[in-house]
């Protein structure tokens, strides 16, 4: 062998070796090298990512994604790639990452548009998806309890033949839940006695303040430093919810009020910020508080990552299972970390599984995640960690317990 082309080798081997480490570790966590290495690595499995940010994706087919990718956008302009992100492109590449044989699907929808997100998952279902995955949050549309006009719409659509996978979100610290406790003039109470609850937003990008309940009426407020009102929107008593969104002007703080007719209880929760009264308790946000979907929080350095949210969210266990964070991306200089990054992992794992057991049902897939999970945090199933760390351990299909 000549010198040029044993340093030419060395570079690919090398080159291969820096791709393929970051992940070892986390096919070995996960045991899904024991899979790999049985032949088991997806094939014949169709997983659809739901996401709204796609951006250049075509540059990663082949690469981080697989060779070809079906992709579909509900959005009313068409372009999958509208949004400035790659947050679905990284979570499509952990999906790859776990599972390589299978193929993916990627669909997005219209931002505030519930019929174009059924839609999006009637197309996935349509197109021959087994598997969905979703790392978005959308909490105004349900009831914070799994309940719902979308949840049911949903169920519909999936009939038992889906395996739907949600991140549980990174509400922990943006979300409150609980009675409304009026004062003389119809103002929410939070705990520490006062009617506002500050918000303080991340930078200047739009915050969205959603509230959740069911079958009350609710209205919710948000005010700027000085007492004008920025926004104000009024819930539904089917659950249907309502968002206040508002552009926050650099380093300004905002506050939020809640006031009811009828009283009952609400879920709150601030996208783009931080709420300063909040509750861990109950803050997993739709679509991974409904029963239909397995819910996945992230867990981090040895314990439940403290962003990540925890039910209990309805008469279902909630979240089922953690994964662990964050992954080392080859799409971003920076590992890209959440519950975000937890969900695809679960909807991976369950694309090995059934490239093995072809004829197992969605209930035999789900309780092989969740019994195959190492028990952690807290001793037992529990509201942070559900049945434990994901972990695909067992070789042979599960049933229903």
């Amino acid at each position: 062998m000549s010198r040029w082309l044993a340093l030419t080798l060395v570079a690919l081997l090398s080159a291969l070796a820096l791709a393929v480490e970051p992940r070892w570790p986390l096919l070995q966590t996960l045991g899904a090298d024991t899979w790999h290495r049985a032949g088991y690595r997806g094939r014949g499995v169709t997983v659809a990512v739901l996401d709204i940010g796609f951006r250049g994706y075509t540059n990663s087919l082949g690469v981080t994604l697989p060779r070809s990718i079906h992709a579909k956008s509900f959005r009313l302009d068409g372009n999958i790639e509208a949004r400035k992100s790659q947050h679905g492109v990284v979570c499509g590449e952990i999906v790859h990452a776990i599972a390589p044989d299978a193929d993916i699907l990627f669909v997005d929808w219209q931002p505030d548009s519930r019929e174009s997100f059924l839609a999006a998952v009637d197309w996935a279902k349509r197109n021959g998806a087994k598997i969905i995955t979703c790392s978005v949050v959308m909490p105004a549309w349900s009831d914070g309890e799994g309940g719902g006009p979308t949840h049911h719409a949903l169920n519909t659509i999936i009939d038992d033949d889906m395996l739907c996978v949600a991140c549980a979100g990174n509400l922990a610290k943006r979300h409150w839940a609980g009675d409304f406790r009026p004062d003389t003039a119809g103002w929410h109470r939070w705990p520490n006695g006062s009617i506002d609850n500050v918000v303080t937003p991340w930078g200047d990008d739009v915050v969205s303040l959603e509230l959740s309940s069911s079958g009350q009426t609710f209205e919710v407020y948000a005010f700027d430093e000085g007492g004008k009102q920025v926004g104000r929107a009024a819930s539904h008593a089917e659950g249907s919810g309502a968002a206040v969104r508002f552009t926050p002007r650099y380093k300004a703080r905002y506050s939020l009020r809640v006031r009811s007719k009828t009283g009952g209880s609400f879920h709150v929760a601030a996208l783009g910020a931080w709420l300063g009264q909040h509750r861990e308790r109950s803050s997993i946000a739709f679509p991974g508080d409904g029963s239909e979907w397995l819910t996945v929080g992230a867990w981090e350095n040895g314990r439940r990552a403290e962003y990540s949210s925890c039910g209990p969210n309805s008469m279902t266990q909630k979240p089922d299972v953690v994964a662990p964070v964050p992954f080392a991306s080859r799409e971003r200089s920076t590992p890209f970390g959440g519950t975000s990054a937890a969900a695809p992992q679960a909807a991976a794992l369950a694309a090995l599984y059934w490239s093995r057991f072809p004829h197992a049902t969605v209930a035999q897939v789900k309780a092989a995640l969740r019994t195959s999970a190492e028990d952690v945090g807290h001793a037992g199933v529990d509201h942070e960690s559900g049945w434990g760390l994901l972990r695909l351990s067992a070789m042979r299909p599960k049933v229903t317990k």
